[in-house]
């Protein structure tokens, strides 16, 4: 499965607790990544400095969803799901 156009929910919902250029410290849930761009594509796609998390995540079906909404919803639950400081 290909990234859907216009997306951008798995550089936004996701803590991301590795550097990231222009985010030494990574990033918190809920926060646009410094290298989101205003398409909503990745401005290191491709590139070197791309954090191992990014490059290991795959889009799946199950995932995206249907659309952004459903994309996003999901990646937060897996935050949610997966944050040790959470009750």
């Amino acid at each position: 499965m290909d990234c859907r156009p216009g997306c951008g929910a798995c550089c936004i919902a996701p803590s991301i607790s590795s550097p990231i250029p222009g985010l030494p410290h990574g990033k918190p849930a809920g926060i646009w990544c410094v290298q989101l761009l205003p398409d909503f594509r990745c401005a290191l796609f491709g590139r070197p400095e791309r954090p191992a998390v990014c490059v290991s995540l795959r889009p799946t079906e199950h995932m995206c969803g249907a659309h952004r909404d459903e994309a996003m919803a999901y990646l937060n639950g897996l935050e949610n799901a997966t944050n040790p400081s959470a009750p």
